[in-house]
């Protein structure tokens, strides 16, 4: 299959727009720019200009995510943080924006998924729903000690 190629600006502007669809990581951008043939100073300049107009931003990005992630799909902290670990995200980082995350919704989230998945486990003895349901939380990226507290 033969690749059709682009002039620098349309590169840029390709690349903007894939930045604008969706907030992206750092890391995210350099994989996209890969499909291009580009020589280094062209992809350097590339990233500069979208962290000047703040199209990339790793905090928007982030903390985008963890919502994202919290609230749509019912992941835990654990599992949050290091898919965003995989991306590049710092350590330090991504503690600073797990405020994202209301305490409260996050053990209301705990209880919710747990009777969810409770009730619907084929009837077996209590101790082996409890403990197939605890295991499907921790799966998902809970704490143990979470799940335990929101248990008592």
């Amino acid at each position: 299959m033969k690749q059709k190629s682009y002039t620098f600006s349309e590169i840029k502007q390709k690349i903007a727009n894939y930045c604008v669809y969706q907030d992206r990581s750092h890391q995210e951008v350099e994989q996209k720019l890969k499909e291009f043939l580009l020589i280094p100073e062209a992809k350097e300049e590339i990233v500069l200009f979208l962290i000047a107009e703040n199209y990339i931003n790793e905090e928007r990005f982030t903390r985008s995510y963890i919502r994202g992630k919290f609230y749509i799909k019912s992941w835990g902290k654990k599992k949050i943080a290091n898919q965003l670990k995989m991306k590049g995200i710092t350590e330090k980082l991504i503690r600073k924006c797990m405020d994202e995350i209301n305490e409260q919704d996050y053990k209301t989230k705990i209880l919710e998924i747990y009777r969810d998945y409770y009730d619907k486990l084929p009837s077996v003895a209590a101790y082996q729903k409890r403990s197939k349901t605890i295991s499907y939380l921790i799966g998902k990226g809970y704490e143990y000690e979470d799940i335990l507290e929101m248990l008592d």
